[in-house]
């Protein structure tokens, strides 16, 4: 579904630096072994276009250039790897996800039924895994194995954060005879990966790294839709409900909901528009004054004093110039740690209002950890099942350093080094974010108008 993620809409200036070819290990000769008589192969003609807007297209076209496409993913008629001889491995990094187990039991399966692989490890605790200091072992991942796992949230193999040397986390792969990883985590994953891709070509060795996206976020450039993310807005849409029932219960009511989204408030705008409940929504790309005549706060009375009740939802990482640390604090990933938005705003307004004598009542609702540990919903999980099969069908061709993607309604290759490029986010020209704005009704919170 494009409704509320397409990275491309109003993108056409980068279009034309985006780099589409994607590594290989080498000539792929051995027939794949895919006997299905359904079975769809795909070759790397096959491309598939970039969402561009009519005027980019009408202008590429006039001069004679070719629209930038992607690879299209899915199994090939031949494949690079021997499925008897090779052996694969799967690491989570970073924070939890609805799906992630989803995402691995995809992986072992396909291997293991659609190409016959039966030498697959998992690292336990992230890119910590593979550091031998840190002790942690590994796990022989089978169909019995992970046949369940699905149904729990979190990540079955465990998960770490920070940077670990890149010439260990290659020792290890070699010491252990890898000849495919695949890596399932976010940003700092991704340039993990990027790296760890350049190493293995440094040393002259074939393996092939592919990663699948994953942020609770949605915020990965140069793919539609993360996995978790529907997951994550169904599960925040029950949070706001209730923050809804709790402020119309009383006079002055204030239902107030953290959600997660450190720079990009997609969880915060789609909960807003499917529940239709929220009157204002908060999200880091927009800036917003809290004091003066057109200020939040003011905003706020202007609300309670005609409705008796209000409904804000705020992303973690909006409005932090006001709870910024100065000097900063960084996690063990190298982010910035944010402040607490969400509890700064229940106390300013508590404050707002006590001087106006106003007597309202707060309802703060945080429900980030319950919204990335549970297990992943319907459509999440079928589209788990998607990214871990075409992860499978990209290795065993031999390609490498690539993420899987969804995008423009396909699923296709992308180099990682061009998803690492910049950071997506909501687009403030977009029909989604003035669906936004037309939902909740509120107004552009600047006082320098």
């Amino acid at each position: 579904m494009k409704l509320y993620c397409d990275p491309m809409e109003f993108a056409e200036e980068i279009l034309e630096d985006i780099e589409t070819e994607i590594e290989t290990l080498g000539l792929a000769k051995i027939p794949n072994p895919l006997k299905s008589p359904n079975q769809c192969f795909v070759s790397d003609e096959h491309r598939v276009s970039l969402r561009v807007n009519y005027r980019y297209l009408q202008e590429t076209i006039s001069q004679n250039k070719s629209v930038p496409s992607l690879e299209l993913a899915g199994p090939r008629p031949y494949i690079y790897f021997d499925p008897s001889k090779v052996k694969a491995g799967i690491v989570t990094c970073g924070g939890l996800c609805p799906g992630i187990n989803d995402v691995i039991r995809s992986i072992v399966m396909t291997l293991y039924y659609s190409y016959g692989v039966d030498k697959i490890i998992g690292f336990k605790y992230g890119l910590q895994g593979f550091i031998p200091n840190y002790g942690h072992p590994i796990v022989e991942l089978t169909p019995e194995v992970v046949k369940d796992i699905h149904a729990m949230g979190g990540t079955f193999l465990g998960t770490s954060r920070g940077h670990q040397p890149i010439e260990e986390i290659v020792d290890t792969l070699e010491r252990l005879n890898i000849q495919i990883l695949f890596m399932i985590g976010g940003d700092g994953t991704f340039r993990a990966a990027t790296k760890i891709t350049e190493e293995i070509k440094k040393r002259g060795l074939k393996i092939a790294v592919v990663a699948i996206p994953k942020t609770i976020d949605n915020d990965i450039w140069l793919v539609s839709k993360t996995f978790g993310f529907d997951t994550a807005v169904e599960m925040a849409c029950e949070a706001i409900r209730c923050a809804h029932t709790e402020a119309i219960a009383v006079p002055y009511g204030i239902g107030l909901v953290k959600l997660m989204g450190r720079h990009s408030g997609f969880i915060a705008a789609a909960a807003t528009l499917a529940t239709k409940e929220v009157n204002f929504c908060l999200v880091p790309e927009i800036d917003f004054d809290l004091e003066g005549p057109n200020g939040f706060l003011a905003e706020l009375e202007r609300r309670l004093v005609s409705r008796k009740h209000a409904v804000i939802v705020v992303a973690e990482g909006a409005g932090q110039k006001y709870v910024r640390k100065d000097p900063p604090e960084y996690d063990a990933s190298g982010n910035i740690k944010l402040g607490d938005i969400g509890k700064f705003l229940k106390e300013k307004i508590e404050a707002y209002f006590k001087e106006r004598k106003i007597d309202v009542v707060i309802r703060y609702i945080d429900p980030s950890y319950i919204i990335r540990s549970v297990p992943a919903n319907v459509e999440d999980r079928i589209y788990c099942g998607f990214l871990g099969q075409y992860a499978v069908h990209a290795a065993m061709a031999g390609k490498t350093g690539l993420m899987i993607s969804y995008l423009n309604e396909q699923f296709v290759h992308i180099p990682l080094k061009e998803a690492i490029k910049k950071r997506k986010q909501i687009n403030l020209k977009s029909r989604f974010w003035l669906s936004v704005l037309e939902s909740t009704g509120q107004r552009e919170m600047k006082n320098s108008l």
